[in-house]
């Protein structure tokens, strides 16, 4: 289309709202195999999200689009594809809930020039640890809104939208930029204030200025690779929390799981790891700010610990970990729950001695390993019964079950779990997989 053309039509468009339109965008690449533009931000959220995992599905609304009747396609320009009535709301919901539950699925293929869909041809998407879906009433269904697990709606100035749109319709769909423009007019502007707007309420994070806002689309990326970087068990349980692993760690792990380690080396490197997971569990205490005086005569605004605090140790193997705690809160008082054993369900509290004063503290709950969370649920009810808020009990240990985990969490669900690995699960003998044996014996030298 000859420029002195696109100026007329540009020109002729009532309303204000296109008065700030910049004609440069019409004059982009036009190849429709061009690289996605480095200023879409679903596009560098993609990229950076495939960089961090397992590889990125990226699904658009639009192929789910519903194809026209002969008698409605006889009359195209007057059907509103931007209702959400145009779309095939179900099989999206089928697909994306296939996908979730990490299976392949076909997507459609939706010929846009003929307004139907290309019936013998698909799509095949595989699982992956990313999917992204975009299209402009994603948020419309609740039934959409609830497959997903972050809500994103990028605000872009509505003269940026309208060029994008002259650009897709008059290069990849075949159309001129009159019926652009009038469609835009009678269905897509309306739509966008009935449908597309209102929805924006239902978005966790919402980009101003789009791709162009690099903070906010480092801090979407930054959160995707949290996520990926999380134990399954951790997006289930916002409560548990995972020393975030470096071969330092997993090379003392390898240590002390190794059967021929000799016990002074197993509880020298059991020692480090445990310090570890104590001062990780100490940032999860409250603190109040503090202003002091350096030795320069500086002002340095700083932080102050929680005063109220204690440990308690689950008899014996937790008082394995007393040395650390005691290293990094001088001073602490610290108590012993010890409960027997008999069989796997059949726990019996035999024996505690608490501070007196524990129901005002926060507790630190000490036992390096949490197998089948029943002894843990044991001394949990205890500290609740003496007055101790669920919210202010953390659970330090070395390794957890998965089966702990879930066990303790479904119960007790305000308290945090602080570990700095979770195992592959549990036996027969319900003992932790691949595990650390009898952590007591080996610590304490009793295992010969």
């Amino acid at each position: 289309m000859p420029e002195k053309a696109v100026d007329d039509v540009m020109d002729s468009a009532v309303g204000a709202h296109f008065s700030g339109l910049r004609l440069e965008a019409l004059r982009l690449s036009s190849s429709p195999s061009a690289p996605s533009s480095p200023s879409s931000a679903k596009a560098a959220a993609a990229a950076a999200a495939a960089a961090h995992s397992n590889g990125v599905v990226y699904g658009n609304g639009d192929s789910f689009y519903r194809g026209l009747t002969a008698e409605e396609s006889a009359h195209a320009q007057d059907y509103n594809f931007d209702h959400p009535d145009a779309f095939d709301t179900e099989q999206l919901l089928e697909c994306m809930g296939q996908l979730k539950r990490a299976l392949p699925v076909n997507v459609p293929i939706y010929d846009f020039k003929n307004h139907r869909r290309c019936s013998e041809t698909f799509r095949k998407v595989n699982a992956s640890d990313v999917i992204i879906l975009e299209g402009i009433l994603v948020f419309h269904d609740q039934r959409v809104r609830n497959l997903m697990d972050m809500k994103i709606f990028v605000d872009t100035d509505a003269d940026i939208r309208l060029a994008r749109r002259i650009r897709r319709d008059t290069v990849e769909r075949g159309r001129d930029v009159s019926s652009v423009l009038e469609q835009y007019g009678r269905f897509v502007k309306p739509a966008f204030d009935d449908f597309v707007l209102p929805s924006k309420k239902y978005a966790d994070v919402i980009i101003p200025r789009g791709g162009d806002n690099h903070v906010a689309v480092d801090l979407i990326v930054q959160h995707i690779r949290t996520k990926l970087g999380q134990h399954d068990l951790c997006k289930i349980y916002p409560n548990v929390y995972v020393v975030q692993s470096t071969f330092q760690i997993r090379g003392m792990h390898t240590l002390i799981r190794d059967r021929d380690i000799t016990t002074p080396d197993f509880v020298f490197y059991s020692d480090r790891l445990i310090r570890l997971v104590v001062e990780h569990g100490l940032g999860y205490l409250p603190f109040t700010e503090k202003q002091i005086i350096t030795p320069t005569g500086s002002i340095y605004m700083g932080v102050e610990f929680c005063k109220k605090l204690c440990g308690v140790s689950i008899v014996r193997s937790g008082e394995s970990m007393e040395n650390a705690l005691r290293a990094c809160c001088k001073g602490i008082k610290i108590g012993k729950i010890l409960i027997h054993r008999v069989g796997d369900n059949g726990q019996q509290l035999k024996y505690h001695k608490l501070p007196m004063d524990i129901a005002e503290r926060h507790v630190l709950l000490l036992d390096p390993v949490l197998g089948t969370g029943n002894s843990a649920n044991q001394a949990i009810e205890l500290l609740i019964r003496k007055g101790v808020p669920e919210e202010r009990i953390i659970f330090l240990n070395l390794i957890s079950a998965p089966e702990g985990i879930q066990c303790v969490c479904k119960r007790f669900p305000r308290l945090k779990i602080v570990t700095s690995e979770i195992d592959t699960g549990l036996s027969e003998e319900f003992r932790v997989i691949p595990g650390l044996g009898e952590y007591g014996d080996r610590y304490f030298g009793t295992d010969n």
